[in-house]
C-alpha cells in the first residue's frame, strides 16, 4: 500500500492528538476526512482499533484488528490487537485469544510483547507452567526489569506475582 501523504498524513495525526485528549468524537471526524481509498490503510486502521479499544467495542475492534491483519500481515500489532479483543469479544474469551495469538510467536518471534500476552492469558487459564514459559521468553526478548514491573503491576499475573517477585 502507498504511503499516506497530505492532507490525509494531517488528518491521522490530528486524529491521535484527539484521543491523546480524549476526544473520541473529534478523532473520528478526523479520521472520517480522510480518502475513501486510504480508509483501510494500515495506519489508519491502527488509529481506529485504537478508538474501538477506548470504546471498548471489542466486537468492532476484531474486525478493524481483522482488516490490519489483512492489510498488513506482517506487523505484529494487528495479532496483537486481534488477539486483545478477541479475548473481550461477544464470542470470544482467553482461549480464542491464545489461539490467534500462538501463530504469531512463530511470526515475530522477537516480539517481548507476544510472549507477554501469551503467558498471561496461559496464567489466566490456569496453565501456569506455560504462563512461566513465556514469561521467562518475554523476560529474555525485553527489558527484564521493566517486564518484571509490568507482570507485577499485572492483574492477569497475579497466579505468579510471588514468583515474579522472588524471580
Amino acid at each position: 500500500m502507498h504511503p499516506l501523504e497530505p492532507p490525509n498524513t494531517h488528518y491521522l495525526l490530528h486524529a491521535v492528538g484527539w484521543i491523546e485528549l480524549g476526544n473520541l468524537v473529534e478523532a473520528k471526524t478526523e479520521l472520517a476526512q480522510i480518502g475513501p481509498a486510504f480508509q483501510m490503510h494500515p495506519d489508519v486502521l491502527e488509529v481506529r482499533w485504537l478508538i474501538c479499544a477506548e470504546e471498548k467495542k471489542w466486537d468492532e475492534g476484531l474486525q478493524v484488528a481483522r482488516a490490519l491483519l489483512h492489510s498488513a500481515p506482517d506487523r505484529a500489532s494487528g495479532w496483537l490487537h486481534q488477539a486483545y479483543a478477541m479475548r473481550r469479544a461477544t464470542n470470544g474469551g482467553l482461549r480464542q485469544a491464545w489461539e490467534v495469538l500462538l501463530p504469531a510467536f512463530e511470526r515475530f518471534p522477537r516480539v517481548e510483547l507476544i510472549a507477554y500476552n501469551l503467558s498471561c492469558y496461559a496464567c489466566q487459564m490456569g496453565e501456569l507452567e506455560a504462563a512461566r514459559v513465556w514469561l521467562k521468553r518475554a523476560l529474555g526478548l525485553g527489558n527484564k526489569d521493566r517486564v518484571r514491573q509490568r507482570a507485577l503491576e499485572d492483574p492477569d499475573m497475579e497466579p505468579l506475582w510471588n514468583e515474579i517477585r522472588e524471580g
